[in-house]
């Protein structure tokens, strides 16, 4: 039987190619989405076009008291489409950019921040382990900015450096039901990420190639392989590690 993964955000952008990358290594893919669903449903048709099983559930993960009716719906997808009872890998993936200065973040973007990416990594994984098989894993998804700094990130960033915390954690209390947990830390993406700021502007773009070893900013097909990586048995004693791709920026 197939494995199956679960992808938040997966309607576009990285968790797009993370879902294409993830059903090209055989697996099945259940992703979600937040307002998008045309986008959605156009991603299950391609993954469906390459012979895997998909379906696309909504879920806006700032909400987590909707946790508990989403994962009844999981159950019942998992049911009616993959004739499964439980998934086997977790992308935390669904997330958002705001750049602003720190003197000028508000405690309401701050909040912001917290509940889409630290408390919805923190609780939709508490939540999604009781529909997750043993031996399977979660990715989290943190930021080069955790390592290195741009002016306007300090809210953004501080949530991912407590995602790479947690991730450790995870990793050591999931230890005993063979789940490994691992957190992938994307440089400069070339997408609509943050209004499109980087695939659009050239002058910053440029920048950040000239500042990466590679020679050029990221693109979305750059990180879902990684990820498709650290969901298959060839990342089997990879566990608890932060993964940096970003094609050597700021060395």
């Amino acid at each position: 039987m197939n494995k199956i993964a679960l992808v938040t955000g997966g309607s576009r952008g990285l968790g797009k190619d993370m879902a294409l990358a993830l059903a090209k290594r055989g697996n099945d893919l259940i992703i979600t989405y937040l307002s998008k669903k045309e986008e959605a449903e156009h991603v299950v048709a391609e993954i469906q076009e390459m012979g895997q099983k998909a379906a696309a559930i909504q879920l806006n993960v700032a909400e987590t008291q909707t946790y508990d009716s989403f994962f009844t719906t999981i159950k019942t997808v998992l049911k009616d489409t993959f004739k499964a009872e439980k998934f086997d890998f977790l992308v935390n993936n669904a997330g958002i950019g705001i750049h602003v200065p720190y003197m000028e973040t508000t405690e309401e973007q701050f909040d912001s921040l917290v509940n889409i990416h630290l408390k919805s990594t923190f609780f939709l994984s508490q939540k999604g382990l009781a529909v997750m098989n043993d031996g399977g894993g979660i990715v989290n998804v943190s930021s080069g900015l955790a390592r290195f700094t741009f002016p306007g990130y300090s809210a953004y960033s501080a949530m991912k450096g407590g995602i790479e915390t947690l991730t450790k954690y995870q990793a050591k209390e999931l230890g005993s039901r063979g789940i490994r947990v691992n957190v992938i830390a994307p440089g400069a993406i070339e997408t609509d990420f943050g209004g499109g700021a980087v695939r659009d502007n050239k002058q910053l773009n440029a920048m950040i190639a000239s500042q990466t070893a590679l020679g050029r900013v990221g693109r979305s097909d750059d990180i879902g392989s990684v990820v498709a990586f650290l969901c298959s048995d060839d990342a089997k004693w990879v566990n608890a590690q932060r993964v940096e791709a970003s094609g050597g920026m700021l060395l």
